[in-house]
């Protein structure tokens, strides 16, 4: 069985056992505070704490055994030391190979995680205790998740007014984007209006609002104004969920999503690129090297892997070079060079055509030109 799959089903055992843990020492504390409240209430009363008291303690006796809470907690213990177990048979360490890391760019992206989870006061104790070095590029991503989260954070609070302030700053570069989110956001508010029953506010909000988004979303508009008949059963309105795709969580994360793509960035932080990658690498390499018999002197010792590893698009962040001349694909050992002439080969292809002499002059393989290695650029793509 795939080791990652084994693992993943044991860690969602546990968790299943614990949430039920969960919930039964939230039943037992509920229960006991309740019955707290009842006595103190007939205490001050009845003017007679002795029986109250005793009664107390013959509810919680008979109603809120003690063993529910062990039987509960020996079972998510007993779950525990299965997934020990399982971790210990499910051995990944033969995919991984000891590297030198940068410490300090590991650190500047554990950083960035934290700002981008809104944990301010957390990331500036580590840029502290770990003297991470806050250069332009670290400190630009800092000033981009203060502001993103001053703009998307207010959305779980049910506050559209500066997610909506910033849409419109920027509805010219977000373009139809701008037009669908900004609509998303004044349904959201509208529908909350009438969920409260504020069928006036919510009639006085809609004239204001829905007018200019009339000629794209005409069809949205008449079933939102339609649900104005529908204010004392909304829950029962037929187009409630096709209106909404999007909640007030969701509409967060898309309001931030949008945000990074408009400055250039993915919407997931380093850190997380990362690891999903990570995650979905593991199993191709554990598998390649059960199927080749690699030896881990043998797999340590390898600058590249043996075969190509494709990830998924959202994974695909700049342009990919191919060398027309050798096929090949560029890398950071490789990388594209351009010619004097404007035409691009692989900077190994280069060194061939000049035999590997620098100033030993060469013809382009696609027009009369004639150049030197020294005279090529490198290509940052």
């Amino acid at each position: 069985m795939d080791p990652i799959a084994t693992v993943k089903d044991g860690f969602n055992q546990v968790a299943k056992r614990q949430k039920h843990y969960h919930s039964i020492s939230q039943a037992v504390t509920d229960r006991a505070f309740e019955g707290f409240v009842e006595s103190l209430v007939q205490i001050i009363t009845k003017n007679d704490p002795k029986t109250v008291l005793a009664e107390l303690k013959l509810k919680l006796d008979s109603l809120l055994p003690i063993n529910h809470l062990q039987e509960s907690q020996k079972e998510t213990n007993t779950s525990l030391t299965k997934f020990e177990k399982v971790l210990g048979k499910s051995d990944v360490f033969p995919a991984s190979i000891s590297i030198d890391l940068d410490h300090q760019l590991v650190d500047k992206m554990l950083v960035e995680y934290l700002y981008r989870q809104g944990l301010f006061e957390v990331g500036e104790i580590l840029i502290k205790e770990a003297e991470v070095e806050v250069d332009d590029q670290l400190s630009e991503a800092i000033a981009r998740s203060l502001e993103i989260h001053r703009v998307a954070e207010p959305l779980k609070e049910k506050d559209t007014e500066p997610a909506m302030r910033w849409i419109s700053e920027n509805r010219e570069k977000l373009k139809e984007e701008a037009s669908k989110l900004e609509m998303e956001l004044v349904s959201l508010k509208y529908w909350e209006m009438l969920r409260q029953r504020k069928r006036p506010e919510a009639l006085r909000f809609a004239r204001a609002h829905f007018p200019k988004f009339a000629s794209l979303h005409s069809v949205k508009i008449r079933k939102l104004i339609v649900a104005l008949l529908w204010v004392r059963d909304l829950e029962n309105y037929p187009h409630a969920e096709e209106l909404f795709p999007l909640g007030w969580e969701e509409a967060s994360r898309e309001l931030t999503k949008l945000y990074y793509n408009l400055h250039g960035q993915p919407s997931s932080s380093l850190l997380a690129v990362a690891l999903s990658a990570g995650v979905e690498s593991l199993p191709r390499l554990l598998k390649l090297i059960r199927v080749m018999g690699l030896k881990e002197e043998e797999w340590g010792e390898m600058k590249e892997l043996p075969v190509d590893l494709e990830l998924g698009d959202e994974f695909r962040f700049h342009s990919v070079f191919v060398c027309p001349v050798s096929r090949e694909q560029s890398d950071v050992y490789n990388p594209p060079m351009m010619m004097p002439c404007r035409h691009v080969l692989c900077k190994e292809t280069i060194l061939r055509l000049c035999l590997c002499c620098s100033t030993r002059r060469f013809k382009c393989p696609y027009c009369p030109a004639y150049t030197t290695a020294s005279a090529c650029r490198q290509l940052y793509i």
